[in-house]
């Protein structure tokens, strides 16, 4: 399974946020596809390129509803969007599976049980190399989760298996990608 910069950051908000869902469209798949190699391709160069490599949110979504990403179990429907420094996302998720091996005695935490439509903010960015996310909200079918519950069920159920991840995370970006933001409808990457 291969990987890009906006990739990861978007994974590590549906992680984060247990959420996200996306369309399939084989035209935009290709055209993702391609800019991923091209990125992998230039990251091996030893002066990579810094020409910006653009990707849209319908090549994004396409990549994520492919079978190139895999989601964790529980994690399906996975769609975003991007705005200016932000990403919102939805999908629908299966808590039980999401929690599956880990219990708790948290009574607060019996809300992240079922099958829920989740609804995700976040802002997210690149630079010098690292990768920001911060989860600004989470809802359940419409109902705003209070943000110390989410650090609660992240820190249960989330971190235990990916001990990196948080409401808010940093984590190295691959593939020599120095910078990414997140505009209206794309992500911009550039590589050093």
């Amino acid at each position: 399974m291969k990987s890009c910069s906006l990739t990861h950051l978007l994974l590590l908000l549906l992680l984060c946020a247990a959420a996200f869902a996306a369309g399939k469209d084989s035209a935009q798949l290709a055209s993702a596809k391609r800019k991923i190699a091209r990125l992998e391709a230039n990251a091996q160069a030893a002066h990579p390129s810094a020409t910006p490599t653009i990707m849209t949110e319908a090549e994004i979504n396409a990549y994520l509803s492919s079978d190139e990403v895999q989601f964790p179990a529980g994690v399906e429907s996975v769609h975003l969007t991007g705005s200016p420094g932000a990403i919102s996302g939805t999908a629908k998720v299966d808590f039980d599976k999401v929690r599956e091996g880990i219990h708790s005695s948290k009574p607060l935490l019996s809300i992240f049980s079922g099958i829920h439509n989740v609804d995700a903010e976040a802002h997210a960015y690149g630079r010098g190399g690292q990768g920001y996310v911060h989860v600004d909200s989470v809802s359940l079918d419409g109902i705003e989760v209070p943000e110390f519950l989410l650090r609660l069920f992240v820190e249960k159920y989330i971190q235990p298996r990916n001990p990196n991840i948080g409401v808010d995370s940093q984590f190295k970006l691959p593939d020599r990608i120095d910078s990414a933001v997140v505009g209206e409808h794309q992500v911009t990457l550039v590589q050093k």
